[in-house]
C-alpha cells in the first residue's frame, strides 16, 4: 500500500470525523473478500495491515490436527511443530500466504467496500449527532423547494421541512436562514433522515429559552403552550420567585425580547399571560386582551362559564372564535363565554361573589390604577 494511498486515508478520517478503528476493519474486510475471491476461496485467513509503513500480510489460519482432512484449514501436529515445537493439538498456527502483486488486487476489489463502509460510518455519526437533537431548535439554510418539502441544510445533514409543517404566512427561498424545530430523525438505508418543523408548539418554547435567560435558568416556566402558527399564540409562564414577574421578563425592556420573537415568526401575534393554579384565575388571563368580569368552575365537566362585559364579547371570543379556542387549548378547559346581558336573561348575576374567584373589581382597579397602567401583571400581547 503506497504512502499516497496513506495519506488519502488519512485525509478522509479527519474530514468525516471516522476513528481509524473504522477504516482499518472496513480495509481489512476489504481485503480478506479480495483474497478469497482471488486466491482461496474456502481458507480461513486475516489480514495483518500496518497503517504506518502501509504493509499488508496475508495470514492463513490453520487448526493443529492430528489427521489433517482439508489442508485449507487444517495442519498436522508434526508440520506444525516444524514450525514451533511448542504447538500441540488444538492450537492454531497462522502462515502467511500473502501472493505476489496482492497490494495491486487488493486496492481495486478494497475501494469499493472501503468507500461502503466509510459511508456508513458516516451515516452512524450523523444520526447519533442528530437524534439527541430531537425536540431541539436548529438554524438552517433553504438549500431547495419543492410541493413536498422545503430541504434545510444543517450544516452535515439535510432536513426536510413538510408542507403541513410550514408556516402559512412565509414563502421560503434558496439560501433564506430560518430556525427549525427537530421533530423526529429515522436511520434509514439511505442515512439519517431529519424531519423538522416551524409550526410546532416546541419551537415557540425553544425561541423563548434562547431570548429569555429567566426561562433558560429555570427562574421562569412555561407551564403550557397554545398555537395556530402564522397567525396567533398564546403562552402561559410561572415563576415561584415572588421577587420576578413572568410576564414582565418574557416581555422584556420595551418589548425586545418577545418582538425578536415575533420577528423571527414573521410577526405571528404572542400573547404571554400569567399561569395560576386557580382555574378561575388563569381562565381570565387566558382570555386576555378581554376584561371577565366572572368565572363559573364546574370541576366535574372541567368546564367554565366566563361573563364578559357586552363591549367586550367579541374581543374575547376572537375572529372566528380564535381567542377563545386558544385560551382554551392553554388552560386545558373547556370555556363559554357569555356577555352580561345574557347572563342576567339567564339569571346569572355578573357581579355576585362566587367561591372562587371575581375579577369586576379588579378589572376596574387596573384600569383606574396609574401604577398598573403598563403593567404587564396579568397579560402581554405583543402584534
Amino acid at each position: 500500500m503506497n504512502t499516497q494511498l496513506l495519506e488519502a486515508l488519512a485525509d478522509l478520517m479527519r474530514e468525516k470525523g471516522i476513528s481509524k478503528e473504522v477504516v482499518m476493519e472496513a480495509i481489512e474486510a476489504a481485503i480478506v473478500s479480495a483474497y478469497k475471491r482471488n486466491f482461496g476461496q474456502a481458507q480461513n485467513v486475516r489480514v495483518d495491515l500496518n497503517m504506518d509503513t502501509g504493509t499488508i500480510r496475508v495470514l492463513a489460519r490453520k487448526d493443529v490436527v492430528e489427521e489433517v482432512t482439508d489442508p485449507r484449514l487444517e495442519i498436522s501436529l508434526e508440520d506444525a511443530q516444524r514450525i514451533n515445537p511448542n504447538y500441540q493439538i488444538g492450537d492454531v498456527v497462522e502462515l502467511e500466504v500473502t501472493p505476489r502483486d496482492f497490494g495491486r488486487i487488493a486496492a481495486q476489489t478494497a475501494k469499493q467496500v472501503v468507500t461502503q463502509r466509510v459511508r456508513e460510518a458516516e451515516r452512524s455519526i450523523i444520526y447519533a449527532e442528530f437524534v439527541d437533537r430531537e425536540e431541539d431548535i436548529m438554524t438552517g439554510i433553504v438549500q431547495r423547494v419543492d410541493p413536498r418539502f422545503v430541504y434545510v441544510s444543517l450544516g452535515k445533514a439535510e432536513a426536510l421541512l413538510p408542507a403541513n409543517e410550514q408556516m402559512p404566512n412565509e414563502t421560503y427561498k434558496p439560501h433564506d436562514r430560518l430556525k427549525v424545530y427537530i421533530t423526529k430523525v429515522e436511520k434509514t438505508t439511505k442515512g439519517p433522515q431529519i424531519f423538522v418543523s416551524r409550526t410546532h408548539p416546541g419551537l415557540l418554547k425553544r425561541l423563548f429559552e434562547l431570548e429569555v435567560p429567566e426561562i433558560y435558568d429555570g427562574t421562569v416556566e412555561i407551564k403550557s403552550i397554545a398555537r395556530e402558527a402564522g397567525d396567533r399564540s398564546k403562552i402561559s409562564v410561572h415563576s415561584d420567585n415572588p421577587e420576578v414577574d413572568p410576564v414582565g421578563a418574557c416581555v422584556g425592556p420595551r418589548g425586545q425580547r418577545v418582538q425578536a420573537i415575533v420577528d423571527e415568526l414573521n410577526g405571528e401575534k404572542i400573547d404571554i399571560v400569567r399561569w395560576s393554579a386557580d382555574p378561575v384565575e388563569f381562565v381570565a388571563n387566558a382570555l386576555s386582551p378581554a376584561k371577565v368580569l366572572r368565572v363559573i368552575v364546574n370541576e366535574e365537566q372541567k368546564a367554565t362559564t366566563v361573563i364578559v362585559p357586552d363591549y367586550q364579547l367579541s374581543l374575547a371570543i376572537g375572529k372566528r372564535g380564535q381567542n377563545a379556542r386558544l385560551a382554551a387549548k392553554l388552560t386545558g378547559w373547556k370555556i363559554d363565554i357569555k356577555s352580561e346581558s345574557e347572563a342576567r336573561e339567564m339569571g346569572i348575576d355578573p357581579h355576585a361573589p362566587t367561591t372562587s374567584l371575581d375579577f369586576s373589581d379588579a378589572a376596574a382597579d387596573n384600569e383606574n390604577s396609574e401604577e398598573n397602567g403598563p403593567s404587564f401583571d396579568q397579560s402581554a400581547e405583543i402584534e
